[in-house]
């Protein structure tokens, strides 16, 4: 399918991704279906990354991405959608590795 595809190519230098979002609200929607939609092949591709998903009512979706050093990054995921989450994600990654080349 389209978003099997588009998972893979993390890199080894992120650690943990953390998925915050609301079961309920409309600016979680589009996590909610990030979730249901890449969950299982994104784990499937990076096997050895931890990605937690917490649900909470009432909070304002987030997406954390946690490298090497306890380095990490945060942003808001409130009302995209979720082909939108998956490329900031692998934004959030691949900024990660021009900040560290360039150290």
């Amino acid at each position: 399918q389209w978003y099997q595809r588009r998972v893979r190519g993390l890199s080894s230098a992120l650690r943990e991704v953390r998925i915050v979002l609301c079961q309920y609200s409309a600016a979680s929607a589009g996590a909610r279906e990030f979730v249901s939609q890449n969950y299982v092949n994104l784990k499937t591709e990076n096997p050895t990354t931890p990605i937690l998903v917490r649900e909470c009512s009432d909070v304002h979706p987030m997406l954390y991405a946690r490298f090497a050093y306890g380095r990490e990054k945060s942003s808001s995921i409130a009302d995209l959608e979720s082909s939108d989450i998956l490329e900031r994600l692998k934004s959030m990654d691949e900024t990660s590795l021009q900040e560290s080349s360039n150290s």
